[in-house]
Parts: C-alpha cells; structure tokens; sequence
C-alpha cells in the first residue's frame, strides 16, 4: 500500500503555491556533518522559485549557498477532527494541510537585489491593504543591508500533503472543513488568552 494515501496527496502545483502565498512562514531545514539546522523565515514564491532573507549571524546563513541541498516545509491549518462532527460512524483523526519542497540553494550576493527583493518582500506582506511601504531611501533599510544575506532556492520536488477528509461522505467532508476552520480561530484565540 502506499503511503500516505494518493487521496491525501495534491501535487497541483496550483495548490502548493496558494499554500506558500498563503502560509510564507517556511521551516527552512539544512544539514551540516549529520546535524539538521532549521530556521523559520518568510519566503516568497517568484519565477518558480523561492526566495529569502537570512541574518548573517543565523548559523545556517553559511548553508544557504553553494547549491546546497535544502528543505522547506509550508504549514497550513490543522486541526483534531472529533468523530462528534460526522453524520457517519469514524474514528478520531486530523486534519492538515502541508507542503513539503526539495531544492539547492544559492546566496545572491548583490546589494541592490537584496534591497529590491526586501521591499518586494514587504510589498507582498502588506497586501492587499499596503498600510506600510519600505521606501527605497529608508536610512534604517540601508544601515541593515550589510546584516542580511539574499537566497533563493531553485525547486526540484513539490509535495502537497492536504489530509482534509477526503475519503468520508462528502457531508462528513463539509463538517471537516467547517471543523477546520473553526478549531483553528478559537485555538488561536484560546491560546493567546491563556499565554499573554
């Protein structure tokens, strides 16, 4: 049998990059002499690559660089699904939404790509609102430009993980969604009440 099941797998690629879009906060994983080292930052998906900023004093700064082998995980929502949500008899189970990308990685070393591709960055963040704009001349922006290094991995295998209860009754795969959605704001909700 083989694993996880085809109907849990979308390797639309289509999918995947509304997943990046919508989720930028990548775990970005190396390894060095048999040691994983993972950093989370955001990344932007641009001509069918991805691309980021890391501080040069992270340790895996020295990594993303040289067509080193990398990988890159996308978290999307997820959720416990209670059987108590279904309209047929199931077990307990969760529901995901993934996205999992192998590729080699290359430093830019250009200033003025690493600017362009911050403000770029930032445009991206802020939309579709736009409330803060970094300007080009911004003398912080510039002062920090010697702090930060410029990558972009070139993709080579995309994988959608998207165990959304796809294989139940299409009414049991409405109440999952509908369970997706709402678990996720009240935990995030609950969460932030109890820690802050």
């Amino acid at each position: 049998m083989k694993y996880p099941p085809k109907h849990h797998q979308d390797n639309n690629r289509t999918h995947i990059v509304e997943v990046i879009k919508t989720y930028p906060l990548a775990t970005i994983i190396s390894v060095k002499d048999n040691e994983p080292l993972i950093t989370h930052l955001p990344l932007i998906f641009k001509d069918d690559k991805l691309v980021g900023h890391i501080d040069i004093y992270n340790p895996q700064t020295d990594l993303l660089k040289d067509n080193n082998d990398i990988t890159v995980l996308f978290n999307g929502p997820q959720c416990y699904i209670s059987p108590s949500i279904y309209t047929t008899t199931q077990l307990p189970t969760w529901n995901y939404i993934r996205v999992h990308i192998k590729g080699k990685v290359n430093a830019i070393e250009n200033t003025n790509a690493l600017k362009e591709s911050l403000i770029t960055m930032t445009e991206f963040l802020e939309s579709p609102d736009h409330k803060y704009v970094l300007e080009p001349e911004n003398p912080r922006l510039d002062a920090n430009l010697k702090y930060i290094k410029l990558f972009e991995i070139e993709i080579n295998s995309w994988e959608g993980k998207f165990k959304l209860s796809q294989d139940k009754h299409p009414k049991d795969i409405k109440n999952a969604r509908a369970e997706l959605i709402r678990a996720n704001q009240e935990s995030i909700k609950q969460f932030l009440n109890s820690v802050f």
